[in-house]
């Protein structure tokens, strides 16, 4: 019966904090700035990412946002987490150039958008592994990534905050403005679409998964034969 006062006390806690930074922010305090930056850097540049499926304009986009939150810091009441608050800015300036995008007509030979490596746990990918292993590891991971960047954008959006950032449906909900009840849908949707596009890319080769060939083949049929007799 704690555990409900434990996490609205580590909620009420978690609000104390963003206002207490708020505050210092706009009073210029440096630190503050540095600190909100950094805690929320790789959140909203995922994030920023799902939308423009663009590293270097998701930078973009994430700077702006920071500009655009900070120029209003005095509009923050503490209603949403700071998180969330400036999460929806970076939704809304990404999703802005996305429509801007859209009105361009794309130039012949423009290259396409690069595909980014999401920002992993430093103990995801260990140089100290096997090479072999790293590499199938990432090449897992650039077709997690592709896929993603397939989705339509109202489902990639959701998509990339419920599964890649791992919010609630609730907090996605309260992100992106609609109801759970809609975060569901298109998560389903979304998870059906993923699910086709790493189908169609893996299941060809899987065909050619765990080969016993070369030398594991010869290992083994001197090890039988041996076993039977035959000495070779």
């Amino acid at each position: 019966m704690r555990k409900p006062a434990v996490k609205a006390a580590e909620i009420g806690a978690a609000e104390a904090g963003d206002m207490a930074l708020v505050r210092r922010a706009l009073v210029r305090d440096p630190n503050a700035f540095r600190t909100i930056i950094k805690t929320h850097n790789q959140r909203l540049y995922r994030i920023a990412r799902g939308v423009v499926r663009n590293d270097a304009e998701a930078e973009d986009v994430v700077q702006e946002a920071y500009m655009r939150a900070f120029a209003n810091l005095g509009a923050f009441r503490g209603e949403a987490s700071l998180s969330t608050w400036l999460s929806r800015i970076v939704i809304n300036e990404a999703l802005d150039r996305l429509r801007k995008r859209k009105r361009i007509v794309a130039m012949p030979g423009n290259p396409e958008a690069q595909i980014i490596r999401f920002p992993l746990n430093p103990n995801d990918l260990n140089p100290g592994d096997d090479p072999e292993r790293t590499m199938a590891q990432r090449q897992i991971l650039g077709l997690v990534e592709r896929a993603t960047d397939s989705l339509p954008d109202v489902y990639r959006t959701v998509f990339v905050a419920r599964v890649i950032e791992g919010l609630s449906i609730e907090e996605t909900a309260d992100l992106l403005g609609v109801k759970p009840e809609t975060v569901k849908t298109r998560l389903h949707r979304a998870r059906a679409l993923v699910r086709k596009a790493l189908d169609d890319e893996i299941g060809p080769v899987l065909l050619d998964a765990f080969p016993f060939a070369g030398r594991r083949c010869e290992r083994l049929t001197q090890a039988v034969m041996k076993r039977l007799g035959f000495e070779s």
